[in-house]
């Protein structure tokens, strides 16, 4: 496996005690690092498909060869790096009240193979979601990976970003791997409905109107008991005046 536009170096030995002839056949373009009878080191490079190339020797008047054959893969950095960005983060929504969901999603475009790549959803350092994904096709690919969650409070304080590694060393390859921008989450605590505040409001009013009511119903009512009680009081006295007591 050779990076889209990189290089790659190419062994070719025989077992032949005395070769007379050796070399590569491709149509790649080749430079010589080494040239031994028995055994030859080439690098390939510019490499920008899938190639075909064929070690070959001749031993004693007779051709052995061996075909090779080299895939090309594809990473973000291989890529203008900006713009565009290769690694594409993107929360939905951006602004959200606390406890309210929200989804965190990133794209790797033109990725190949897929296999040993590793897109990690971060928040800070902290790892929130990884996925590896699996798959030998060659030709570019995009990779999607998203993640929902309940926003909390301290979400304000942290960026989240999204990291795309490809790790191709069981195919000879080092691990590469390309970062996102990080992008920052406005959460904020949501404020009681207008209508519930409106609610509260006029019952507070209500009881407050009808305690007043009922105090002064009260009130007029004790009044009009002890004025009964007053007049009825003058009354008789003022009857005990005209009818003096007789004397016994």
């Amino acid at each position: 496996m050779v990076k889209s536009g990189g290089s790659g170096v190419i062994n070719c030995s025989t077992n032949c005690t005395h070769p007379s002839k050796g070399g590569l056949e491709t149509s790649l373009d080749t430079i010589v690092l080494q040239d031994y009878p028995q055994w030859k080191l080439f690098m390939i490079f510019n490499v920008s498909q899938n190639s075909s190339m064929r070690c070959y020797f001749w031993c004693s008047g007779k051709l052995g060869s061996k075909r090779l054959n080299i895939g090309v893969f594809y990473l973000p950095s291989s890529f203008p790096a900006d713009p565009p960005k290769q690694v594409l983060l993107k929360l939905q929504p951006t602004r959200v009240a606390v406890g309210s969901p929200f989804t965190i999603e990133c794209r790797v475009p033109s990725v190949a193979p897929l296999e040993g790549l590793t897109v990690t959803l971060l928040r800070s350092t902290e790892v929130l979601h990884s996925q590896t994904f699996e798959g030998t096709a060659l030709s570019p690919q995009e990779a999607m990976v998203t993640y929902s969650a309940e926003a909390q409070l301290e979400d304000s304080s942290h960026n989240f970003s999204c990291q795309a590694k490809m790790d191709l060393r069981s195919r000879g390859v080092k691990v590469v791997d390309s970062v996102s921008d990080s992008q920052a989450l406005e959460v904020f605590e949501p404020v009681q409905d207008n209508w519930m505040v409106i609610i509260v409001v006029v019952s507070v009013l209500l009881f407050l109107v009808t305690s007043v009511l009922l105090c002064f119903v009260f009130g007029q009512q004790g009044n009009h008991r002890r004025r009964g009680i007053h007049e009825v009081q003058a009354a008789w006295m003022r009857l005990r005046g005209t009818h003096p007591a007789q004397p016994a």
